[in-house]
């Protein structure tokens, strides 16, 4: 293959991108003929390059008309393409406005074989805060985030988690499989979880969900602090409130458009 010296281009590569974009725009299927008009190549390089995209399935030829149409791998590619997304990227300024108004550190999570884990950060300016290392993981059945992302996860994925043990860590730590599927269920009718001293004593946290552009929860956004000052009126009043509004417009700027209104915050804490 050749390449242009100055900018590094194989131009094979460029002359197979440039069909896929025809066939995109175009919008049907197309013959051979057709597709080399439109890229003003020669039939016989045109039809080369199109068998190359076949035999890795970004083009599809139908049998019985000649004609040739994009492949499911460019769906796929895609979609992929959406979900690699840099949420920390997308969520960064929210979180900083988040920790502004609460004052208290915010951390982003996600979960991975059955864990939580750590991917992004942003400290309150408090003497005493709570925080977890980015890149950390952590249980999932007793955390704010890992029990927000148990909440929505499939059922097969679940039930894996819950054939674990589950540690316990504090007095207060759900190690019953029964009753942390109840408070899943609770989780997912409020739209957001409570950690009261489940992971660490002196320590409460609360958690929301962040959903991508097919309504699928991919991460979630979490506050911490010592109970002194994570009281259930400061919860109430402020700290549940901007979470939710926060995860929602994270939300918003992923894709996700189908949030129903928000209902008055009663929270269950003890």
């Amino acid at each position: 293959m050749k390449s242009d010296k100055k900018g590094q281009r194989v131009q094979s590569v460029e002359r197979a991108l440039y069909l896929l974009e025809i066939l995109s725009e175009v919008g049907r299927p197309m013959t051979l003929s057709d597709i080399s008009e439109k890229a003003d190549l020669n039939i016989s390089t045109v039809h080369r390059l199109l068998h190359t995209l076949i035999s890795h399935q970004f083009v599809q030829q139908d049998l019985n008309s000649g004609r040739y149409r994009l492949g499911l791998r460019i769906f796929e590619i895609g979609s992929k393409a959406l979900y690699s997304l840099d949420i920390r990227q997308v969520a960064r300024p929210d979180l900083q406005e988040l920790v502004d108004r609460c004052n208290e550190t915010v951390n982003m999570a996600i979960i991975d074989q059955g864990e939580v884990v750590y991917i992004e950060q942003v400290e309150s300016s408090n003497m005493i805060k709570m925080f977890a290392r980015v890149g950390s993981r952590g249980p999932a059945h007793c955390t704010g985030a890992g029990k927000v992302l148990l909440a929505y996860l499939d059922e097969a994925e679940l039930a894996k988690v819950l054939k674990k043990e589950l540690t316990r860590f504090t007095s207060k730590t759900i190690t019953d499989p029964n009753k942390l599927m109840e408070e899943l269920t609770i989780i997912r009718e409020q739209g957001y979880s409570l950690d009261v001293e489940e992971m660490e004593e002196g320590v409460k946290c609360i958690a929301s969900p962040i959903r991508n552009h097919e309504g699928k929860v991919i991460a979630a956004v979490s506050i911490s602090g010592p109970v002194a000052r994570m009281t259930e009126k400061r919860l109430k009043d402020i700290i549940t409130k901007n979470l939710k509004d926060t995860t929602q417009k994270i939300s918003i700027n992923l894709g996700y458009q189908d949030f129903p209104s928000q209902q008055a915050v009663d929270l269950p804490v003890g």
